[in-house]
């Protein structure tokens, strides 16, 4: 019994620095709660508040994977431009790269899919070597 007690609260710890990381970032960013909603795969938005509020118990696999991925998108914006500003506002401009066709990545990811999460995330993994 102990060993699952753990395990939950290793899983609800680590749901609660996620969910962190997520506000501080998309606070950076800008974001809209409508926007945050999506990017966090359509929460209601109770559900959504009270994780805003800290409220989190524990996040399902697709919610931590989706933080994670926006995650790395932040740290590869970070790596690529020298200044905070420019890493922080790429996500909002138009960019003519294939995969986003005119389109901001911000843009694009808020289709929903959490494909269109990893393939930016990948996008700017190749754009840093």
């Amino acid at each position: 019994m102990q060993v699952l007690e753990r395990q939950q609260n290793k899983s609800e710890n680590r749901s609660r620095i996620a969910a962190k990381a997520f506000f501080n970032l998309v606070k950076e960013w800008g974001l809209s709660n409508e926007q945050q909603i999506i990017l966090l795969g359509s929460p209601s938005k109770a559900t959504f508040h009270r994780w805003k509020k800290g409220a989190v118990k524990e996040f399902s696999q697709d919610t931590l994977e989706r933080i994670s991925y926006l995650l790395g998108i932040y740290k590869a914006l970070h790596i690529i431009f020298n200044r905070p500003e420019q890493a922080n506002t790429w996500i909002h401009r138009e960019n003519q790269a294939e995969l986003f066709a005119g389109k901001s990545a911000l843009q694009y990811m808020l289709q929903g899919k959490i494909s269109h999460l990893y393939e930016v995330r990948k996008y700017l993994d190749a754009q840093r070597g």
